[in-house]
This record gives C-alpha cells, sequence and structure tokens, in this order.
C-alpha cells in the first residue's frame, strides 16, 4: 500500500513528537511491505513568522491532496500579543473549517503500567475505556460576532454560540455508531438547565436515538460531568458533546492516564481526510530539549492506519508496542515514577520503534539495571 501524508509539525516540541511518528510509520512500512510519502506544510506561529498568515493556502492544498493530514502542535507566547485573526490558533481553527473535520475523538485508556502517574487512586481508574466525540467546526470557536468593542465608554465584549441542527446531529449519530462497536452506550453532555444551544442538542440526541435501539442514551450536565469522569471515569463508553465542553472534559480526561502525553485524537470528515494529532499542546518551555513524550503522537499515527487507511493489524501493531515499552519501565519526564528509567523523546521513539520491528534487544527496565 502506498499513501501520502500531510505532515504540519507546527510550533514548540512539534517538530520531536512529529519526528517520532513518522519514524514510526516508516518502521510500519519496513514491517509490513508499505510505502509512506510525507510532504511537509506550515501552520500556527512559524507559519506567521514566515508566510506572515497561520495557515498558507499551500499547506490547506497539501492537506486536501493527501490521505491523511498529522498535525503536532500550534501556539506559544511569542505570539500572544498578537491580533486576533494573526493567532497561532486559528491557522487551526481553519484547518478543521477547510477539511470540514466536524467531529473529534479522543480515547481515553488506562494503561496499568502508569498508574502510578495518574493523581487518581489506582481502584477509581482501572479498566477505563472511554471515547470522547467532540463536535469540532461549531459553537463558540466559530460563532460570530466574536469580538471586543468599547459601548457607552465602556469595554465590551461578545463570542457567539451558534450551531445548526444538521451540525448537532452528524457528530450524535457518529457517536451512536461508535457505540454499537463497544459498550453500547452514550453519554449526552450539555447544560440544558441554562443554554438554549443544550435544549436543543438535548432534543436531538433524543432523535438520533431511536434509530438505535440498541445503544443506551444518557444526558448528563456538563458540570456533573466534569465531577463524574474524576469519581467514577469507569462508567462512560461513548460521551458526545459540543465544542468547548468537549475540549475541557478530554483535558480533564487526561488526568486518568497520568499525562497529556498519551492522549491521540483523530479529527473526521465526511468526504476528505481525516487530521490527526495529539491533544497536548506545544510546550513551549521544554522545547528543543528533547524532554517532549511522543507516545500520544505515535499513538494518532496508529489511529490514522486504523480510521484512514483501514490498517488493523499495523496500528495494533504501535499499540502493543506502546504497551510493551511502558510495561518495560520507560518513562519520559512527564510520565517519570520511581524505579523507572528516565528516557528522552528520541530514546522512547527508538525503543518503539525496536519493539515494532521485533528487535529483542529491548529489556526490561528490571533486567538492565538489576
Amino acid at each position: 500500500m502506498e499513501k501520502r501524508i500531510a505532515v504540519l509539525p507546527g510550533d514548540g516540541i512539534g517538530k520531536e513528537i512529529i519526528r517520532g511518528a513518522v519514524d514510526v510509520l516508516q518502521a510500519i512500512g519496513e514491517r509490513f511491505g508499505h510505502k509512506f510519502h510525507f510532504s511537509y506544510g506550515k501552520i500556527g506561529g512559524g507559519a506567521i513568522d514566515e508566510l506572515g498568515t497561520p495557515l498558507p493556502d499551500e499547506t490547506i492544498d497539501l492537506c486536501k491532496e493527501s490521505d491523511a493530514v498529522l498535525l503536532g502542535a500550534v501556539g506559544g507566547p511569542k505570539w500572544d500579543q498578537q491580533p486576533a485573526h494573526m493567532r497561532p490558533e486559528k491557522g487551526l481553527l481553519k484547518i478543521r473549517k477547510e477539511l470540514d473535520l466536524y467531529a473529534n475523538l479522543r480515547p481515553t485508556i488506562y494503561y496499568s503500567s502508569l498508574a502510578e502517574s495518574s493523581p487518581l487512586k489506582k481502584e477509581v481508574i482501572e479498566n477505563v475505556d472511554l471515547l470522547m466525540v467532540r463536535e469540532l467546526t461549531g459553537g463558540l470557536y466559530f460563532g460570530k460576532p466574536s469580538e471586543r468593542s468599547v459601548k457607552d465608554g465602556k469595554d465590551v465584549v461578545v463570542d457567539t454560540l451558534f450551531y445548526q441542527k444538521e451540525e448537532m446531529t452528524r457528530v450524535i449519530k457518529l457517536a451512536f455508531e461508535l457505540a454499537q462497536n463497544r459498550k453500547k452506550k452514550v453519554t449526552s453532555v450539555d447544560k440544558a438547565n441554562v443554554l438554549e444551544s443544550s435544549r436543543l442538542w438535548r432534543e436531538v440526541a433524543e432523535e438520533v436515538s431511536k434509530d438505535f435501539p440498541d445503544v443506551q442514551l444518557e444526558h448528563m450536565l456538563v458540570d456533573n460531568a466534569a465531577m463524574q469522569m474524576i469519581k467514577n471515569p469507569t462508567q462512560f463508553d461513548v460521551v458526545v458533546t459540543e465544542n468547548m465542553f468537549g475540549d475541557i472534559l478530554s483535558d480533564e480526561a487526561s488526568v486518568l492516564t497520568g499525562s497529556l502525553g498519551m492522549l491521540p485524537s483523530a479529527s473526521l470528515s465526511e468526504e476528505g481526510p481525516y487530521l490527526f494529532e495529539p491533544i497536548h499542546g506545544s510546550a513551549p518551555d521544554i522545547e528543543g530539549q528533547n524532554l517532549a513524550n511522543p507516545l500520544a503522537t505515535i499513538l494518532s499515527a496508529a489511529m490514522m492506519l486504523r480510521l484512514s487507511f483501514g490498517l488493523e493489524d499495523e496500528a495494533s501493531a504501535i499499540e502493543k508496542a506502546v504497551d510493551e515499552v511502558l510495561n518495560a519501565g520507560y518513562r519520559t519526564k512527564d510520565i517519570e515514577s520511581e524505579g523507572m528509567k528516565l528516557v528522552t523523546t528520541t530514546e522512547m521513539t527508538e525503543q518503539v520503534k525496536a519493539t515494532i520491528l521485533d528487535n529483542q534487544t529491548i529489556k526490561s527496565i528490571m533486567e538492565c539495571y538489576s
């Protein structure tokens, strides 16, 4: 199989974590006989500095001509004072609109080897396996007007939460379809006791559920969902919600695995290429120090193989390799714990590659340092 992948490293640690994912994909190609062609584009702060825009037209064209898109991270304090239309994050929002990436999938899976990295008790997080389905192209992040102005001599701001019913329907329907292949439960998160948009969201969820009689639907207010995510996370299977709630809740879910550095994501469209990225940011404080955890990006590459290319065995090979490396005791700084071997970004990537290629040089940390 031959596939074209658009690679957008972005800002901060983006180049380091993207390099790790590309190296792992090349190892998959070597083991399974595939050829991946990587083409690089600019997005975010670096694109602003070089080309005067957070998302150049040539990057959009590159993505649309590719079979999938792999993104690192964007943003950083260097560009915090830029006007709104020239912020790095505008590039991220625009690529979502340009590719119609309406649904963001963020899985949170319990790793027994990382139980000590989570601030929660092992008995709370054990066996967590939830999938956050976040609407990605509507809501507060895209509504107009969104502006700051002066009215009667006072500074005022407005952000608009705007949705069409069709936007809600398609992402909620996707959540039900995904639940059919899991534990057959959908939790729809809203703020229907306050927001009119949430009341419509709840109505749509009820409508869609009629077409999926085998899937249980429950409604949960977002403030309660935030509490339940920490108190009893194993109650969740598929969680579907609007843009801003999904952004916040999926970041909260990262503590269940111990670090943002462990959570991959996939953004799906109806017709165009899908986009894959870690959920964490650009971490400019550790940029260039070879300290970043590449596993979320590597696991995002696994999601690419499965969802964009239909390569289940290859995706599973990456996921199993990550699990083996963690079980062997290798840790980047964000998931470091006593008795484990602290490694760099590059070293963690090499361990995953070695496992994929059946290199027997990888050994348990207990064997190496006994």
